[in-house]
């Protein structure tokens, strides 16, 4: 395996967990980004530009927009997808890989795909007790979504998803926030880090990225590790409706050396088939889907959950998207 491709394995697979300061609401009244650049790639996509404090420099969030949304008036609103990217932070993934714009059934939905910094976990790093910048948390509950439901038609109607540590993300805040969203989905997600810190530590280490300053120590600031660990916080999701989907760490059909046509993406991760990183990653994520939805289970929550032989090799999520997308839209319709 080459270093480019372990790097982006590792980036989508092996350092997800979130620290930092507990965000206990709802998204804050005011929005406390600025838009300094809009652009229209397509008459459906538009990418905004903010200058965002929590990040400390600008950060980017496309929208894939509904019908009438061009035609909007003040107080219009739709139902909303939240989709958070994996451990690269590239929002892109959403419409080339994932393929979302060809989904008609997104028709009447705002598509929300906020991008974040390299190695952003969707947390508020730590940074040894100083906290500070990136605060990947705070940009999304504070600044990302009360400017969409200020400005681009937003509604409080929303569900979200992520692949691999967007997973994490998406079932944090749903976990730690209830209510937030009405469903939420995770693809080849770490759903109880906690579980194994070592793992996600070293995945860090091997970027050269200081894995303390994002997650802390993981024995002495254990709170921090477990604030949004969606396993210990389980029964905030007893209301939300869950898919949680996962390879088993071994190759599947869309891992071997021939390249499936009708799923965009898979040619460039067809080489990684046999590479233990994307094996061993999705096997722990795999360990941590099955504890999180026997927790849920138990609890009574309507979990979902979709074990199959694959690896962690970024295309499983452009199929799993689409089988999550009837429950996702069921809330959104509520």
């Amino acid at each position: 395996m080459t270093n480019s491709r372990t790097r982006r394995t590792v980036l989508t697979g092996a350092a997800f967990l979130g620290a930092g300061g507990l965000l206990g609401a709802a998204p804050a009244a005011g929005a406390t980004s600025r838009v300094i650049a809009e652009r229209r790639p397509d008459e459906r996509l538009v990418e905004l530009t903010l200058d965002s404090p929590a990040l400390g420099g600008p950060a980017t969030v496309a929208l894939l927009t509904p019908r009438g949304w061009d035609r909007r008036r003040p107080g219009d609103r739709w139902p909303t997808l939240y989709l958070l990217a994996g451990g690269d932070g590239d929002r892109t993934t959403w419409t080339t890989l994932f393929r979302v714009q060809e989904l008609a059934e997104l028709r009447d939905v705002l598509v929300v795909m906020p991008g974040m910094p390299l190695f952003g976990f969707w947390t508020d790093w730590w940074n040894h007790g100083k906290k500070g910048a990136p605060r990947v948390r705070t940009y999304f509950l504070r600044e990302v979504m009360p400017l969409m439901e200020q400005s681009y038609g937003a509604g409080p109607v929303r569900a979200a998803a992520g692949e691999s540590q967007g997973g994490f993300g998406a079932l944090g805040f749903a976990a730690r926030i209830p209510g937030l969203f009405g469903a939420v989905a995770a693809f080849g997600a770490p759903v109880h880090p906690v579980r194994h810190p070592e793992m996600w530590l070293s995945g860090a280490g091997f970027l050269e990225v200081d894995g303390y300053a994002i997650f802390g120590d993981p024995w002495k600031d254990w709170e921090v590790w477990l604030g949004w660990d969606p396993y210990h916080r389980a029964q905030g999701l007893r209301r939300t409706a869950v898919y949680l989907a996962s390879g088993d760490g071994t190759p599947g059909p869309l891992d071997g050396e021939e390249p499936d046509p009708h799923i965009p993406g898979t040619e460039k991760w067809a080489a990684l088939a046999d590479d233990d990183v994307v094996s061993l990653t999705e096997a722990v994520c795999c360990e941590e889907t099955r504890l999180l939805s026997d927790r849920l289970t138990s609890l009574g929550a309507p979990v979902t959950t979709h074990i199959y032989p694959g690896t962690h090799s970024g295309t499983y999520g452009y199929r799993e998207l689409r089988h999550a997308l009837p429950m996702l839209l069921s809330a959104l319709r509520r």
